[in-house]
C-alpha cells in the first residue's frame, strides 16, 4: 500500500492535507511532517495542510490558505477516522484521496486507506511511509514525526507504545542527532496560567461512585484565566496517575464554536464508541467529544459511569 500512496503522490501536483478537527500535536505533526517531505521530495509540487489553526501549535507548523481555483488535486486524510471529523470544506472537490490514520475504523471515505490502530500515531505512521518509500526526510521533519509520537503517547506512557515506536525515535535521534530536552520543552512549557487552571481543576473536579473524574468549566472561569477552549483541552492528561480515577474527563465551554468540548481518559473501560454517541470519537482509552450543553455532558457521565461499573465487576470476577 505503501507504494500506491507514493505512486498517487508522485502523479498529482496539487496536494491538500487535511486532520481532524479540534487539532492536537499529532494531528498537525503527521500533517505538517507529511507536507515538508513531499515538497523535499518533489520541490515543484504545490502543496497545501489545511484546518483551523492554533497559535499553540506554531512550533510545529502553520495552515495554509487554499486557493479558490484549484483543481485536479489529491486530498490525504490524517489522523482522522470518519469524514464528519475531518477539518475541511468540500470533500467532493477532490479528485483522488488517500487516508492516514491509527484510530479504531469507523467508516471508509477514500479512495485508498491505511489503517493500523495498533500504531502509537499518524506520525509514526508518516515516518513508516516515507522509510519504505522514495520520499525524502531531514532534521526538520524528523523533529516534527519525534513532537507527535512523544505527544500521541504522553511520552511513551500511554499503551499504544510499541518496539515499533521505540525503533523509529532511535531511528530519528540516531539519524538527525536531535534535542529531545528542547523539544520537550516546545511540548509541555505552560504559561502560569494555566498551571493556575490546572489547580482549579482539581480542586473542583468531582468523582462518581464508580470512578468517574469530571471537571465543567464555564467560559466565565476560561476568562479568569485568560485561557482559550483550544489550549485548555490537554489539562486532562495532569489526572492520569489518580489512584480514584478509572475514567476523567474535562467539558469545557468553547462559545465561540457554540460547543462543549470534552476530553475523556481511561485507564481500563473502553470509552471510544461512547464517545461517538456524542459527537466524537477516538481511542479505546483516548477520545474526546462536542456536545451541545452541559445538560448532555450529564448523560455522558452517565453513561460513563455505566461503563466504569461493569468494568469492575468483570474484573471482579475474573480475579476470583
Amino acid at each position: 500500500m505503501y507504494k500506491s500512496i507514493y505512486k498517487q503522490i508522485k502523479k498529482y501536483n496539487n496536494i491538500v492535507i487535511a486532520r481532524h478537527i479540534k487539532v492536537d500535536p499529532d494531528a498537525m505533526a503527521s500533517q505538517t511532517a507529511l507536507k515538508k517531505t513531499i515538497e523535499l521530495t518533489f520541490p515543484n509540487k504545490k502543496v497545501y495542510e489545511i484546518g483551523t489553526g492554533t497559535v499553540r501549535f506554531n512550533y510545529i507548523g502553520h495552515m495554509d490558505k487554499l486557493p479558490e481555483d484549484i483543481s485536479d488535486c489529491l486530498l490525504i486524510s490524517v489522523d482522522t477516522p470518519d469524514l464528519k471529523r475531518l477539518d475541511i470544506g468540500d470533500f467532493n472537490k477532490y479528485t483522488y484521496s488517500i487516508k492516514i490514520d491509527h484510530h479504531p475504523f469507523i467508516e471508509k471515505f477514500c479512495d485508498i486507506e491505511l489503517i493500523d490502530e495498533y500504531k502509537s500515531s499518524a506520525s509514526e505512521m508518516v515516518y513508516d511511509l516515507i522509510k519504505n518509500t522514495p520520499l525524502k526526510m531531514n532534521k526538520e521533519i524528523a523533529e516534527i514525526i519525534f513532537l507527535g509520537i512523544a505527544s500521541d503517547t504522553e511520552r511513551f506512557l500511554f499503551n499504544n507504545t510499541t518496539s515499533d515506536t521505540f525503533y523509529c525515535i532511535g531511528d530519528l535521534i540516531k539519524t538527525y542527532n536531535f534535542d529531545i530536552t528542547e523539544l520537550y520543552a516546545k511540548l509541555y512549557r505552560r504559561p502560569l496560567n494555566e498551571i493556575r487552571l490546572k489547580g482549579y481543576m482539581a480542586m473542583n473536579m468531582k468523582v462518581t461512585e464508580n470512578g468517574v473524574g469530571y471537571i465543567k468549566i464555564t467560559d466565565e472561569i476560561m476568562s479568569k484565566y485568560d485561557i482559550d477552549s483550544a489550549s485548555s483541552g490537554g489539562a486532562i492528561n495532569e489526572f492520569n496517575n489518580v489512584d480514584e480515577l478509572l475514567v476523567w474527563l474535562s467539558a469545557i465551554e468553547d462559545t465561540r464554536n457554540g460547543c462543549i468540548r470534552v476530553s475523556i481518559r481511561s485507564r481500563g473501560p473502553e470509552i471510544n464508541k461512547i464517545a461517538e454517541k456524542y459527537n466524537g470519537g477516538g481511542h479505546k482509552l483516548a477520545s474526546g467529544a462536542r456536545l451541545v450543553s452541559f445538560e448532555e455532558v450529564e448523560y455522558l457521565i452517565k453513561d460513563l459511569d455505566k461503563a466504569c461499573e461493569k468494568y469492575i465487576k468483570e474484573s471482579e470476577v475474573y480475579e476470583d
